[in-house]
């Protein structure tokens, strides 16, 4: 009876395969990938797609899924450049002020989702669909299409600073991570993410409302969206309605290959984080290779199918026990 812990061991696979990519990724980069500039790069690439990716997973394991993750980073990024431009004579005011306001634009945006989805009734799928397209043609609006640029050093540290040589969207990644790992695993919240993923009816008769706990699934979705998005125009030097379009499927991507269900109930924050460095490992050594992105996807989702058939042949073994 040892291939149930197996089944919940997904994350070993994953290990598995990442040691491969990095060993194959050396191998055809002899001398390159190693560095230290391109082992710093990757560590500012990761953070901004993985916190997206935290995102995405928790709602992913309640069943659902939020598309309007990137439409939430760019309204709350646009919000908080404009307050970062209007008070550029009070630096340091104006940047506590970006980040609230930041956090709160991304967090409404999550909570009407929730309202969507929770007392509506409209599918995850449609309703942040629908909010996707609003907020993009608000940010436009708002914008006009122009970029949003120029932040004083502080706000540029964010992005790019580092702390003790570890890049600073790095340490507040692992932040995040860590968060996410307690919420789903150590508090009631978590554990109701979890039992209505796996079965919603049963869990609301197991007394558990369901309705707010979709709310505040929701509202992590958002918060993840809004702090990636500091992150992002930090680093950017700028905020723009477009920013970040291709990381949409990416995250799902991500998650899915770190193991979270695509019919909720199961995931893990190690899982994902995993499957984010193997993306990045790949992403970086294709990129010294001067491979086309469009076959670096194209691998991208191989990787993804053939974690998807090992783990399926495992649950298929597990049944059977």
């Amino acid at each position: 009876m040892k291939l149930p812990r197996i089944k919940k061991n997904e994350t070993t696979v994953l290990l598995v395969i990442m040691v491969l990519v990095a060993l194959i990724m050396i191998v055809m980069n002899s001398g390159m990938f190693l560095t230290y500039n391109n082992l710093k790069g990757m560590a500012f690439q990761l953070p901004e797609l993985g916190i997206l990716t935290l995102g995405m997973m928790v709602v992913m394991i309640t069943g659902g899924i939020n598309l309007s993750i990137i439409a939430t980073a760019n309204m709350a990024g646009i919000s908080a450049a404009l307050i970062l431009k209007a008070m550029e004579g009070s630096p340091t005011m104006g940047i506590l002020t970006a980040m609230l306001v930041c956090l709160l634009v991304s967090g409404s945006i999550g909570l009407f989702n929730g309202f969507l989805v929770a007392y509506v009734g409209i599918t995850p799928i449609l309703a942040t669909l629908g909010t996707m397209t609003l907020f993009n043609g608000v940010a436009i609006v708002v914008t006009e299409g122009y970029v949003i640029s120029g932040f004083s050093p502080a706000v540029l540290f964010i992005g790019n600073g580092s702390v003790w040589g570890i890049p600073f969207p790095l340490l507040i990644f692992i932040g995040c991570a860590i968060a996410m790992s307690v919420l789903l695993r150590k508090t009631r919240t978590g554990f109701s993410m979890y039992m209505i993923g796996s079965n919603s009816m049963a869990t609301k008769f197991s007394g558990i409302h369901n309705n707010a706990v979709l709310m505040r699934t929701y509202l992590v979705s958002g918060l993840c969206s809004g702090v990636a998005a500091l992150v992002m125009i930090s680093r950017f030097n700028s905020a723009k309605s477009g920013y970040g379009n291709s990381y949409l499927l990416v995250t799902i991507l991500a998650a899915v290959l770190g193991g979270v269900s695509s019919d909720g109930g199961f995931g893990r924050v190690s899982g994902v984080v995993v499957s984010l460095v193997t993306l990045q490992l790949l992403s970086s050594g294709f990129n010294l290779l001067r491979v086309s992105s469009f076959l670096t996807t194209a691998i991208w989702g191989f990787v993804m199918i053939t974690v998807m058939i090992i783990n399926n042949i495992i649950d298929t073994k597990v049944k059977r026990v």
